[in-house]
């Protein structure tokens, strides 16, 4: 029972973050663009990039909410495992914005969490990583069918 309650608090949290930074970067396209393009690492992919990352954040965020409305085990693992895969992304890109870059650019995350430095982005994208491999991890492990193959869930 306690694992579920775990898995879902930070199913939620996951949904809620991709929710709305998805929605920001969709609704303001342009700012997007500009920031992407001062990238020293995207600003050849930009058009590809400004249109991917809000999708997969808000498929993502659909696949963490579709169990709290009905029975839904596959999206939720595929949700955790593309969540915490795309935050690690995102925390490794931080990282090399400060060690290479100085953390001199702008972020193009969206809305409040625009308003954090590079460090306090590395702390939480470092935390809501972690937060994600534990959901992950205890999805798979409280999932476990009696054969020791994991159950779909």
């Amino acid at each position: 029972m306690k694992k579920t309650i775990i898995i879902d608090v930070i199913s939620y949290l996951y949904a809620l973050l991709f929710l709305y930074t998805g929605i920001f970067k969709v609704l303001d396209q342009e700012s997007l663009k500009q920031t992407l393009y001062k990238s020293p690492l995207l600003h050849q992919f930009v058009p590809v990039v400004a249109v991917v990352i809000p999708f997969l954040e808000l498929a993502i965020a659909v696949a963490l909410l579709l169990p709290f409305f009905r029975p839904a085990p596959l999206p939720r693992r595929w949700g955790l495992c593309a969540g915490t895969a795309l935050m690690a992304v995102f925390t490794l890109y931080i990282g090399y914005m400060l060690r290479v870059e100085n953390g001199h650019l702008p972020c193009s995350c969206g809305g409040i969490i625009q308003v954090m430095n590079w460090h306090q982005h590395l702390y939480f994208n470092g935390t809501f990583t972690l937060l994600g491999l534990l959901a992950y991890w205890l999805n798979n492990r409280y999932n476990k069918s009696p054969e020791g193959k994991p159950a779909f869930s």
